[in-house]
Formats: C-alpha cells, structure tokens, sequence
C-alpha cells in the first residue's frame, strides 16, 4: 500500500457504517409500522363485529386497546351496517401520518 493511501480504508468504513445502520433502522421501523397496521385492521374487524351485536362501548373499546392500544375509536351506522374506523399513530420515532383501519359489519336484526 502506498503511503498515501495509509487510513482511506478506515474512512470509508466510518462513512459506510451509519448509512448501514440508517437502512437497517428504516428498514427495522417499516416492519413495525406495518405490522401496527396489521393489528389496527384487526382490531376494527373485531370492534365492528362486536358493535354490531350491541355490544357495550367498554367492551369495544377493550377489544380494541388489546389488539392495538392507544388506538380511537370512531363507531358509526350506516342503515344496516355498523362501522367503526380506528386512528393511531405509527409508534416510530418518525414524522408519519397517523395509521387508518376501517371496518364494517352486518347489524344484529332488530327482534321486534
């Protein structure tokens, strides 16, 4: 090795080393995000199955905080159908939009 180039090996490990890291933590944090996304959607499928029996709002909303806490709720109905959407934020330290999930069941028949 030529004594000028002593040290460029180890400068461009300390170059690459943090971009490594970088994509290794995006990558890490787009996984997550997904995955709560995932949970998000589950959980609305099961609020509004459970709202549509008339459930209580309580045990909705516990539904909900198990399979994604700190999620809102939002339950609405729409002629038979009851709706509900959930909104939560991504749970990165990252500047994103908050994470959306709807769903909507059939509405138990009114016995009358």
């Amino acid at each position: 090795m030529k004594r000028d180039e002593r040290g460029s090996v180890a400068a461009e490990f300390a170059v690459t080393v943090p971009a490594v890291v970088l994509v290794i933590v995006l990558a890490v944090s787009a996984l997550s995000v997904g995955g709560r996304q995932v949970r998000l959607e589950h959980a609305a499928a099961q609020a509004a199955r459970l709202a549509a029996r008339e459930e209580s709002a309580d045990r909705v909303n516990a539904a909900v905080s198990t399979l994604a806490s700190g999620a809102r709720v939002a339950t609405t109905r729409e002629g038979d159908l009851v709706c509900v959407e959930l909104t939560a934020a991504p749970g990165v330290p990252l500047p994103l939009p908050d994470l959306r999930a709807s769903s909507c069941a059939l509405a138990a028949p009114e016995v009358g």
